[in-house]
């Protein structure tokens, strides 16, 4: 039986770690920031064809290059899946780029389909 859930206009930070389990490790500051969208990829290169706003990125990608991409990609919130940990550099250049960097333990496909569950829309 496949069951559908309610859409929700948004979503902030605060509750992406609730659901997720997460620990955010960078932009403490920044808890009630709103996310509206999330988009699940390990390829950068998919990253930067988005044009939503407000987008959520779920990768277990933990590099320079993630957050070097989520700049240009104007992506302010990353969560890291599989037990991915941020390196000082990764954290250092997301501090600077006003990045919130939240780390799960989860799947990508379990953090996904949590947020989807619970009403954070898909990017498409």
């Amino acid at each position: 039986m496949i069951t559908t859930c309610l859409s929700i206009e948004k979503m902030n930070v605060q509750d992406i770690i609730s659901i997720t389990s997460g620990r955010i490790v960078c932009g403490e500051d920044k808890l009630n920031r709103e996310v509206h969208y999330a988009f699940a990829s390990d390829l950068m290169s998919d990253v930067l064809t988005l044009k939503e706003e407000n987008v959520l990125l779920i990768t277990g990608l933990a590099s320079i290059q993630t957050i070097r991409t989520a700049e240009i990609a104007d992506i302010h919130t990353i969560v890291f899946v599989r037990n991915k940990k941020a390196t000082k550099e990764v954290i250092d250049l997301a501090n600077q780029a006003g990045i919130v960097l939240i780390e799960c333990p989860s799947s990508m496909f379990r953090t996904a389909g949590l947020l989807y569950k619970t009403g954070l829309n898909p990017v498409y």
